[in-house]
């Protein structure tokens, strides 16, 4: 793997970081809107290293001029997610929030520039994506994981945009805050720790994260079905974890789908209610059912020809 330095040195600070927020969790007693103060910063620097790590790798995967274009597009995307870091770092410092944050004009123009930092961030990986579908990624089920998985993230990334318009209670009694993560309830409740996800309401974070870690979990995936066939003899044919790779695709959309109308509906992640379940048990029921036909066509495939062999030995 051949390193982009710019998203390098970011992982390095967000190494740094990550450690420092720990240590802040565990020495800084504040808490904000119900969790840990220094919860989000480590979050995001978890979730930032990842991305420059990923990101990173798929720069290193394309092609010719695409390539110099991906670059720079990495380079910008490590800025701007600085940037970004560095307005939720400080308003840690400040003890104030960072997000949704337009109490003072301060505020506001930090909200502002985090907020233009993301919309940078967004329009570099789509060109880093599109990039992808010119370059020769190898294997067929590996090739549609990687960009399948760089499409379903920038969706997962757009997903971020449904939490930044104020809410119906916010119209009507400002208090200096624009925006939302939780739905049918105000931020600032109960929630998972660390994640800190709502269990008493909606909350966009959660289709935002599992569409925005398609990038690593696809292809993840497909590495996984690599390993897999050397015990799963279908699996050795490339047309089966193609088929294979298809279904889980579609489960992965279908998930993003799920939790987003779930989240939309202020309906929390541990309190499904009947249509969500039914929705991903019909999901899963599908995906099974594809997965076992995948298998059983790659079955009967393989029959005729051992036959053959068998047939062909005899002869000799």
């Amino acid at each position: 793997m051949t390193w982009h330095r710019p998203l390098a040195v970011l992982v390095l600070l967000m190494v740094a970081l990550t450690a420092a927020s720990v240590a802040g969790l565990l020495l800084d007693e504040r808490e904000l809107l119900g969790q840990p103060i220094w919860a989000k910063p480590l979050k995001f620097s978890v979730s930032i290293l990842i991305y420059s790590v990923t990101f990173s790798w798929l720069i290193g995967l394309t092609r010719g001029r695409l390539r110099r274009v991906a670059w720079w597009a990495g380079t910008i995307a490590a800025a701007a997610l600085l940037v970004e870091m560095a307005v939720i770092v400080g308003a840690v410092v400040a003890g104030t929030t960072s997000h949704f944050n337009v109490s003072t004009p301060l505020n506001t123009t930090l909200w502002a520039v985090m907020a233009a930092s993301i919309v940078v961030v967004w329009v570099a990986s789509l060109l880093v994506s599109l990039a992808l579908f010119r370059a020769p990624l190898g294997d067929r089920a590996r090739t549609l994981a990687i960009r399948a998985g760089a499409l379903v993230a920038l969706l997962g990334m757009g997903l971020a945009f449904l939490m930044t318009g104020p809410t119906a209670a916010q119209l009507q009694d400002f208090r200096g805050v624009a925006g939302a993560h939780s739905v049918g309830v105000a931020d600032g409740g109960a929630g998972i720790p660390i994640l800190g996800w709502s269990t008493e309401g909606g909350d966009l974070r959660i289709p935002h994260f599992i569409g925005m870690h398609a990038l690593q979990l696809l292809p993840l995936a497909a590495i996984l079905l690599e390993l897999a066939a050397r015990r799963i003899p279908q699996l050795r044919r490339p047309a089966t974890r193609l088929g294979v790779m298809r279904v889980l695709v579609a489960v992965y959309l279908g998930t993003v789908a799920i939790v987003t109308f779930q989240a939309l509906a202020g309906e929390s992640i541990v309190a499904p209610g009947g249509a969500t379940i039914v929705a991903s048990l019909t999901l899963w029921a599908a995906a099974l059912l594809a997965v076992a036909v995948t298998l059983g066509v790659a079955s009967r495939s393989e029959a005729p020809s051992q036959v053959g062999d068998s047939a062909a030995s005899v002869a000799r």
